[in-house]
C-alpha cells in the first residue's frame, strides 16, 4: 500500500513517519514550498520527492489539480498532512476522503487553527496537546483518531510546550498510520473511528495517549 506525505517546512513529522516501520512504501514527499529542508531529509531516507509550488498556479482550482495528478501518479492509498501549512479545497478534501489524515497542535475541538500554543497559554489550560484527525472539508474538524495530552507547566511559553507536545506528535502520527495501512481504522456511521484490535484504552504505558495499543 503506497502512501504520500505533504509537507511545508522542515518536515520533522515526515521523519517521524518515514523512520517509523510503517507497512506499506513511502511512495513520494511534496512540498508546496521548495528548497525546505524536509525535501533534503526524505532525499536522505530514499523517497522520492516533487514540488508543487504553490505561487506557480494562478488559483486554489489549478494547484490542487496539479497536487492531485501526482498523488494519482504513485498510486496512493494514505496522504497525510505533515506540517502542510495549506487549506485544501471541499473538492481535494472529497477525492480524498476516508484516506488522507492530519496531525493538529492541540486536543481538537478546541484551538484549530494557528498559534495553538499561544492560545493555550491564555486560555490559561492546565493540560493541552496534539489530535490525528481525518482530513474534511471543515478546518481542523474531522473525525479523531488519536490525541496525546501534556501538562502545561508553570513558567512555560509557546516554545517550551510546543516542544513538549511536538514529541506525543511524533509517538501518534505513526501510530495512526499503521492503523490505517493495516487496515484497521474504520470510520463509523457516526461519524466516529474506531480501530480493530489491540487498543487498551487509554490505560496504557502513557496515560495521556487515548487510544494506546497495547
Amino acid at each position: 500500500m503506497n502512501y504520500a506525505i505533504l509537507i511545508s517546512g522542515r518536515g520533522s513529522n515526515m521523519c517521524a513517519l518515514l523512520d517509523a516501520g510503517l507497512p506499506g512504501r513511502a511512495a513520494v514527499v511534496i512540498s508546496d514550498r521548495p528548497g525546505v529542508a524536509g525535501l533534503d531529509l526524505a532525499r536522505e531516507r530514499g523517497v522520492a520527492t516533487a514540488v508543487i509550488d504553490r505561487k506557480s498556479f494562478a488559483g486554489r482550482e489549478a494547484f490542487e489539480a496539479a497536487l492531485a495528478l501526482e498523488l494519482d501518479r504513485h498510486d496512493v492509498a494514505l496522504v497525510m498532512l505533515a506540517g502542510f501549512m495549506r487549506i485544501l479545497g471541499d473538492g481535494f478534501v472529497a477525492r480524498y476522503a476516508g484516506r488522507m489524515l492530519n496531525i493538529h497542535p492541540s486536543l481538537l475541538p478546541a484551538f484549530p487553527g494557528l498559534d495553538t500554543h499561544a492560545r493555550a497559554l491564555a486560555a490559561g489550560v492546565r493540560i493541552h496537546g496534539c489530535t490525528v484527525h481525518f482530513v474534511t472539508p471543515t478546518l481542523d474538524a474531522g473525525p479523531i483518531v488519536i490525541q496525546a495530552a501534556v501538562p502545561v507547566l508553570e513558567g512555560d511559553d509557546p516554545d517550551a510546550l510546543a516542544g513538549r507536545v511536538l514529541a506525543r506528535e511524533h509517538v501518534i502520527y505513526p501510530l495512526a498510520a499503521r492503523w490505517f495501512l493495516e487496515g484497521r481504522l474504520e470510520l463509523g456511521p457516526d461519524g466516529r473511528v474506531r480501530c480493530a484490535g489491540g487498543i487498551a484504552g487509554a490505560g496504557g504505558p502513557d496515560a495521556l495517549i487515548a487510544p494506546w495499543e497495547a
